[in-house]
């Protein structure tokens, strides 16, 4: 295994179980991103701003990141563009089919003991592997 990194993992760990806490406690709300986001694509009155702030938050990490640490980001994408939308589109067809996405249901969920969350996490792993398993011996990855 290569980049094990127990330290950091353990940091953003914490800072990610502290942020979800935080949303929880002061606003009430699962730290769910496919649905803080779908709540932007389907507007409510009195819930975009809160939303958009988390959603630029997300997106602005990203940037900082990049831009301080840009070794952390590949160069070239091993994949084509039009593999990688289709994805990206099928993982969002996929968290309003289980009613949630990773977040939602691994951090949140399975916090608050929720049968529904388990077995929502255990085929996000199941279908992982699943694609891992696909991509990697059966159309020609690595």
């Amino acid at each position: 295994m290569h980049n094990f990194t127990p330290l950091t993992g353990t940091i953003g760990g914490l800072m990610i179980g502290l942020s979800a806490t935080f949303m929880m406690l002061f606003l009430g709300r699962i730290t769910g991103i496919s649905g803080i986001f779908g709540g932007l694509v389907v507007p409510r009155r009195g819930e975009v701003a809160w939303r958009v702030v988390f959603v630029a938050g997300l997106l602005s990490g990203g940037v900082i990141l990049r831009f301080f640490y840009p070794q952390a980001f590949p160069a070239s994408l091993d994949q084509s563009l039009w593999l990688v939308a289709a994805a990206g589109l099928l993982v969002g067809f996929g968290t309003r089919m289980g009613s949630g996405c990773t977040s939602g249901h691994g951090i949140c969920g399975l916090a608050r003991f929720s049968q529904r969350s388990l077995v929502s996490v255990l085929t996000f792993i199941f279908t992982g592997a699943v694609a891992v398993y696909v991509m990697q011996y059966m159309i020609g990855g690595h």
